[in-house]
């Protein structure tokens, strides 16, 4: 039954990345000045995060499953109506819609993969979703944008809405029995100043944010780093593609037991350790061969960081507080997109400041970590 959870998480981030290079375009489109038109593409992210909440909190209340089907549904209903979009005001709201539908769907399918996944083996179950993850990163933004420039940014959310919607009705039928035996209800609500006293879920949730906040700071400069270099400007498309198959590799392989084997705290330090080490690098170098392999390793700190940060939360709950935990989870990960891209904008940094910024903070980050679990292990020593 978990293969449709991960199906469920692969086309929730394809429908994010299969968006992300026609939306701009669309709203200019319609008429959207630049900043109606950056504003279409945040709005998403703006909800979205609003989304995440919703359904990290009613995920307690009623069960994760309900929310799951409520989120695919919504989300599918929501990508029909692109093609009523008549100027930048239409597309603005349609663009709130969407994410806030689409903000339900994530943080259930990983409440519902974790509350049913033996504890044992979390990091290697997180590890496998995160290579859903990674492949829709891969595919959708290739999708979105070869099959609008044969057809239509209607046309697209079309078909990406009537898959999410057979995938929908897929899981209804093959999860509702499973989930009727398996959930569970939360009867008492968890204050949130309980949740962020958990150091566990701090550093699960700081990890989401800083894991996004790179992301956001990636997806900014690489492009403007590959043009400033002298490369074609396809070439970042490629080096970002680079870093997802690293990543794959990293989560499928064998080597995905050291998540189970390895305490979560330590293999998210090394993420971060080589994530901020790769951007460091990035900011450094020009030939396009060390670049490729720079992208790599900064793959294969994504894919460290990836379970880690998600094997932390589910050690700091329990699953009648999972839900709003996971809910908080995604929100910082939204955040963190656009606090990535806007911080580094707001600087007015080129790209080697830019990743400059975002691997002093990362490295900054995991010597905190590091130096937080030194003293909790020297406190249970």
């Amino acid at each position: 039954m978990k293969f449709f959870v991960y199906l469920i998480i692969f086309f929730a981030f394809f429908d994010l990345f299969a968006q992300l290079p026609i939306i701009s375009p669309f709203a200019v489109a319609l008429g959207s000045t630049p900043f109606l038109a950056g504003l279409a593409v945040g709005m998403y992210s703006l909800s979205n995060t609003v989304g995440n909440l919703i359904s990290g909190i009613y995920a307690d209340r009623r069960g994760p499953f309900a929310v799951l089907i409520l989120g695919l549904v919504a989300t599918s209903i929501t990508l029909y109506t692109y093609g009523l979009a008549e100027g930048p005001y239409s597309l603005l709201a349609i663009r709130f819609f969407h994410g806030l539908a689409a903000g339900l769907t994530v943080p259930a399918a990983f409440t519902y993969l974790a509350n049913n996944t033996d504890k044992s083996r979390r990091g290697k179950g997180a590890a496998v979703s995160g290579a859903f993850v990674g492949i829709a990163a891969i595919t959708g933004p290739a999708f979105g944008a070869i099959y609008t420039s044969r057809t239509s940014v209607p046309e697209t959310m079309f078909v990406t809405g009537t898959l999410i919607l057979l995938v929908g009705l897929l899981s209804f039928l093959f999860l509702r029995k499973h989930s009727a035996k398996k959930e569970r209800r939360a009867k008492v609500a968890v204050p949130l100043k309980v949740m962020f006293g958990n150091v566990g879920l701090i550093q699960a949730f700081s990890g989401a944010f800083f894991l996004m906040f790179s992301q956001g700071v990636l997806a900014y400069m690489l492009p403007l780093k590959v043009v400033s270099d002298g490369h074609p400007s396809e070439t970042s498309g490629l080096l970002l593609s680079t870093f997802g198959i690293a990543a794959i590799f990293v989560f499928l392989l064998p080597i995905n037991r050291l998540f189970d084997r390895i305490p979560p705290r330590i293999t998210m330090i090394i993420g971060f350790v080589l994530m901020g080490s790769s951007q460091l690098l990035l900011s450094t170098v020009s030939d396009i061969s060390i670049t490729y392999a720079i992208m790599c390793l900064y793959g294969v700190g994504f894919a460290f960081l990836f379970p880690s940060i998600n094997s932390l939360l589910i050690d700091s709950t329990v699953p009648d507080t999972r839900g709003r935990a996971y809910g908080l989870f995604y929100a910082f990960f939204s955040i963190g997109v656009v606090a990535g891209s806007s911080i580094t904008g707001a600087l007015a940094l080129d790209a080697s400041g830019g990743f400059i910024l975002s691997g002093c903070i990362l490295v900054g980050v995991a010597l905190l970590n590091f130096l937080l679990t030194l003293k909790k292990s020297q406190e249970n020593a």
